[in-house]
């Protein structure tokens, strides 16, 4: 009797270590495309860091506190152009917003340096994005609030939950400064810094990290053909990969024609405000991500690097 009463007291014990070891910041974990030992905990909870959602805008005229060298990621839906910029974005990381008559979600994740959009409307319905407080290779984990999945920014997929194995779409946006923006959109929309949060939108939280060559968190196997903070603007088409370092793009200073898997592409550098993007041959733009080489070899391990010789 003595055995099966210790027996039992052992299985009941081991049973809340199971449960927990799949739940991290309230979320449920189990059946993960994505190795559970590996999603690891950013510092802040859950909504710890704020998403926006339906932020207000300024106009250009009223953004008088912006640089001309502050970076923002510029968006463009239907004549519609807007900007958001980064110093705000790295306190919120997402904004749900609408564009163009169009739903949008706009993320960023400082750890990575990789801006990217998103069309939220999956299965006809519209998605709305919180930031979980968790971390897979270092970049940022979304979560959506209808059904509590969590998404992978980077691999642009659900990972966990109802939603798991769902990709999202990728919009083309563009990495810039605001000198160079404001010309070219004079009548557009600035993220405004009336968020509704208690935030010091001239102050950067992650300078030193910005300055430094380490990385906070493990991004997986290292690829030493760059610096791991070498910034890249990767681009996929289908199974390939290329990533395209700004410092060989600064070679050439001119559109390079260039092929992605089957799809042929130029690529437009300009170094004065180091800005970078990609367009198929008509000159639409394309989805490109601009990123630190730790992160995007983290999710391609398998990317090509472009090189200007």
């Amino acid at each position: 009797m003595i055995r099966i009463a210790t027996l039992s007291l052992s299985l009941l014990l081991a049973a809340p270590i199971t449960v927990l070891a799949q739940t991290k910041n309230g979320f449920d974990l189990s059946e993960s495309l994505i190795p559970v030992d590996e999603i690891v905990s950013g510092g802040p909870p859950r909504d710890g860091i704020p998403a926006l959602t339906d932020p207000r805008f300024v106009s250009v005229d009223e953004a008088g506190w912006m640089r001309p060298g502050d970076r923002l990621m510029a968006l463009e839906r239907n004549g519609v152009a807007k900007a958001y910029p980064l110093r705000i974005l790295v306190w919120h990381e997402i904004a749900n917003d609408e564009i163009g008559g169009e739903p949008v979600a706009v993320t960023y994740c400082p750890l990575c340096a990789t801006g990217m959009a998103f069309d939220p409307m999956v299965d006809g319905r519209r998605l709305v994005f919180g930031v979980s407080g968790l971390l897979y290779k270092s970049d940022v984990l979304m979560y959506d609030r209808r059904t509590e999945s969590l998404w992978s920014q980077i691999r642009r997929e659900a990972v966990t939950g109802p939603m798991r194995g769902t990709d999202l779409e990728l919009i083309p946006l563009v990495h810039t400064t605001w000198e160079r923006w404001k010309e070219e959109h004079p009548d557009g929309l600035v993220l405004s810094r009336d968020t509704g949060y208690e935030r010091n939108y001239d102050r950067n939280p992650y300078l030193r990290y910005e300055t430094s060559p380490s990385t906070m968190f493990s991004a997986g196997e290292r690829d030493d053909r760059l610096a791991q903070k070498a910034l890249v603007l990767g681009i996929t088409e289908g199974e390939a990969a290329v990533a395209f370092p700004l410092e060989e793009l600064e070679k050439r200073r001119r559109p390079i024609r260039t092929r992605v898997g089957d799809r042929e592409l130029f690529v437009y550098w300009f170094p004065g405000n180091r800005t970078a993007f990609a367009t198929d041959l008509g000159g639409e733009k394309v989805p490109a991500t601009l990123a630190y080489w730790f992160a995007w070899s983290g999710f391609h391990p398998d990317t090509e690097v472009w090189r200007s010789e």
